[in-house]
């Protein structure tokens, strides 16, 4: 009886182990999956550095421009003078958007958060033409430089609608970053904001699949056009776990007011057990590369401005989520104060940031349809058995 017994023990536990072993792995939030292979960014294990095209981008905030920054998104290689000039020129001629789509923007309610008429106010940019997909690499570069130079027209349009204050149309004898201030504010501000500006957008240009970008890759696969990948993106982005990680940081900091609150304020958060935003990365483990260049357009900010409240704020935070967490702040940590510190309101952080990815969005679409296979990944079903339907008569 006890050989029975063990025999069928035995047996029950093949089947177990047999049935275990047919059950598909499942990533949640394809964590540690590799889907593809790509040539525009990298974090490079052994520096800690995230690449664009194999430079650095602490180097590259150093030492360039973003329009230098964005030609190198999509040609790989960083201008000469002679082609940055060209490309300056074409990016300042397609600036102004038409009177229909002025219009547009004017009737969108006053309420809508900026990334939702953004979206919209893209979307609509992708009806004025015929964009079915697919199409050549000179095609989509094209429509590239097309959103690169109005999705700030865009913005600043909507942000000044919002306010009850007459348009600013765009200038071409200024950089992207200089226009994009004057057509929000009407004017230029010194040398030390405009920089900062500009290394905010360089610094969020690219980062290889990320949830947007990822969703831009796979509308993208299914042969759909430019447009609507953006428009996709624009989606993911504006989630308070992607993009919208920057507008939370300056929320709390504002709920915080006073470094004196800090450490209370944060300790309430981990007691009950909230995620605190602008800390923690998927990829980056010992700190995110991007920070101490930010942070130090940060420093200059609050130096210019002669306010250090949210320098001192941000370092009690990070301090104590580092030492006794081991957990580093992200690029959204410091770019929500500088962003608040040059003015701009909260729900615009976002929009700011789609004006800097779309040109990584752009490289990883062209790369996306020069080699392309339909994203569409399988699922392990979870659900009821199949059943038959019953007659309404006969069911209980």
């Amino acid at each position: 009886m006890a050989k029975k017994a063990a025999k069928k023990t035995a047996k029950k536990s093949k089947r177990l182990n047999k049935a275990k072993a047919a059950e598909p792995t499942i990533y949640k939030g394809l964590a540690g999956v590799t889907v593809d292979t790509t040539s525009v960014s990298k974090v490079m294990p052994e520096t800690n550095s995230l690449t664009y095209r194999g430079y650095a981008v602490q180097d590259l905030a150093a030492n360039c421009r973003f329009e230098e920054v964005a030609y190198l998104m999509w040609h790989g290689e960083l201008p000469t003078r002679s082609q940055l000039r060209k490309f300056e020129k074409d990016e300042r001629s397609r600036r102004n958007i038409s009177r229909s789509h002025v219009e547009v923007i004017r009737q969108y309610p006053k309420r809508a958060h900026p990334m939702d008429t953004l979206r919209t106010s893209v979307s609509y940019l992708g009806t004025t033409e015929t964009a079915w997909g697919g199409e050549s690499a000179d095609n989509d570069l094209e429509r590239a430089m097309n959103m690169l130079a109005k999705i700030p027209t865009m913005i600043a349009t909507d942000y000044r609608f919002r306010k009850g204050m007459k348009r600013i149309a765009p200038r071409k004898d200024l950089t992207m970053s200089e226009n994009f201030f004057h057509m929000c504010f009407g004017k230029v501000p010194p040398r030390e904001v405009i920089r900062a500006f500009d290394i905010s957008l360089i610094l969020y240009a690219e980062h290889s699949f990320n949830a947007s970008t990822f969703t831009a890759r796979v509308i993208t696969s299914s042969r759909s056009d430019i447009y609507s990948a953006v428009t996709g993106g624009i989606g993911s982005l504006k989630g308070p776990l992607h993009g919208g990680a920057n507008e939370a940081v300056m929320y709390n900091l504002i709920d915080i007011k006073t470094p004196a609150r800090a450490e209370k304020w944060l300790r309430d958060k981990q007691a009950n057990k909230e995620l605190v935003m602008g800390f923690g990365h998927r990829v980056y483990k010992q700190g995110d590369s991007r920070v101490p260049t930010m942070r130090a357009a940060l420093e200059d900010l609050a130096a210019w401005k002669g306010d250090t409240k949210w320098l001192e704020i941000s370092d009690i935070l990070q301090d104590i989520m580092i030492n006794e967490k081991g957990i580093h702040p992200n690029l959204d940590f410091p770019a929500g104060p500088a962003y608040y510190l040059m003015g701009f309101e909260i729900d615009m952080y976002t929009p700011i940031f789609v004006m800097s990815r779309i040109t990584g969005w752009s490289a990883h679409i062209l790369e996306q349809n020069a080699s392309n296979s339909l994203i569409r990944p399988l699922s392990a079903y979870g659900g009821v058995k199949q059943r038959k339907v019953k007659s309404i008569s006969k069911r209980k």
